[in-house]
């Protein structure tokens, strides 16, 4: 699971931000296969929060996933990635 705070530096209204925010997260899970949400901070205008989360049978694959799709929106999006967690569970 990934969960990313995200500072947009260039919206300056609630229109602004989703549609970043949405952008985001159609290529998180177009590109990556990851399931999306903004999932708190939705009324904020400089700040968004988005989850996303990730099945796979290998562990690394998982990481590798996540860990490109964090870097895919530093790269690729006018945002400061704020805060950056990621929780995995293996079950076996």
């Amino acid at each position: 699971m990934l969960r990313m705070v995200l500072r947009l530096g260039e919206a300056s209204t609630i229109k602004d931000k989703r549609r970043v925010v949405l952008a985001i997260k159609e290529k998180l899970q177009h590109r990556y296969k990851l399931s999306c949400a903004e999932v708190d901070l939705l009324n904020s205008v400089m700040f968004a929060e988005i989850g996303a989360a990730l099945v796979s049978n290998s562990p690394q694959h998982g990481e590798t996933v996540l860990r490109d799709a964090v870097t895919f929106v530093e790269d690729h999006y006018p945002v400061e990635l704020y805060d950056v967690q990621t929780h995995y569970e293996i079950f076996g």
